[in-house]
């Protein structure tokens, strides 16, 4: 289903929502003060009960230990356990200056919206609000840009030059896209991180996560064995409730349908199916430990990502 009639590079350039500038991206600092402010006070009921992602575990090792209650079960030395024959546990130091690196998912799926702007765009704006709540932690902020086709990646620096940079591809790939759009497989790309990224360090999805199974997952389950990993589910307005009584047409990848929304069977099942989804991949995060964050195109960012 697309999200906006065809436009020529002069039209996208005019219109706010399709496509995201660098001063757009900016101008996520202004979100910081209140981000600050939240951290401690998580109120967004989609973001669950987890630890903030740029609180997690240390990544140099201290010692090992008996465990307890509330250790992180990763951290278990399984050696000194079975030669103790209870559990121990490996203790590290927090870095003060770790990696935090996003993989933006700007394949075809994410060029879609009906409201406000298209996943792509709110995407990106996460991507530079993380960028920034990094450079206040002092901490160094790298990318994954995948287009569906293209992947280049951006190694984790701690500077604001590094920072416009990203801003400045993000952007450009933001306008790309609304041209040529690419289907292709997110969890291929993130084989690429695991060959460029070779420390431990926090790393951000954002993607829709468009027709994740669990086979798919697979490759963020391996991440979340070497790395902190927080998935961060961009979604439509239109793909959490039905569409108001009425017929509709829609394309996708040269496939055209027709359907009637005010059908009960059909609007049951339509929720059904996103929600069902969602809910797969809340599962697998809570299964391999990684953090699930939702993030709705409509709704101010900052109100949704209290828990950063």
């Amino acid at each position: 289903m697309t999200g906006f009639a065809e436009k020529t590079p002069d039209d996208i350039h005019e219109n706010k929502g399709l496509a995201v500038t660098v001063e757009e991206l900016i101008a996520q600092q202004q979100y910081l003060p209140y981000m600050a402010y939240r951290q401690n006070k998580p109120t967004s009921q989609r973001s669950g009960n987890n630890k903030s992602a740029f609180r997690g575990r240390g990544m140099e090792f201290e010692e090992v230990r008996a465990y307890i209650f509330g250790d992180d079960v990763r951290d278990i030395d399984w050696r000194v356990t079975a030669r103790k024959s209870e559990p121990y546990t490996k203790v590290f130091n927090e870095e003060k200056d770790r990696e935090i690196i996003v993989v933006l998912d700007l394949s075809a799926s994410m060029v879609f919206g009906t409201r406000k702007e298209l996943k792509s765009v709110t995407a990106a704006k996460v991507a530079a609000l993380i960028g920034w709540l990094t450079v206040k932690h002092k901490d160094r902020f790298g990318m994954l840009l995948f287009d569906g086709e293209n992947t280049t990646y951006f190694r984790p620096q701690n500077n604001l030059k590094n920072l416009m940079n990203i801003f400045t591809q993000i952007s450009k790939k933001t306008h790309e896209i609304l041209l040529e759009q690419h289907h292709a497989d997110l969890s291929e790309a993130l084989k690429m991180l695991q060959f460029h990224q070779k420390g431990q360090g926090t790393v951000f999805i954002l993607s829709d996560f468009s027709h994740f199974d669990n086979e798919k997952f697979r490759k963020i389950a391996i991440l979340s064995k070497k790395h902190q990993v927080c998935c961060i589910n961009i979604f439509d307005v239109l793909e959490e409730i039905a569409p108001q009584d009425g017929v509709y047409a829609a394309q996708y990848d040269e496939q055209k349908a027709v359907f009637d929304t005010g059908v009960e069977e059909f609007t049951a099942n339509y929720q059904q199916y996103f929600h069902q989804q969602r809910e797969l991949m809340r599962q697998n995060c809570q299964k391999f430990l990684c953090q699930y964050i939702e993030v709705r195109t409509d709704v101010p960012i900052f109100k949704q990502l209290s828990i950063l």
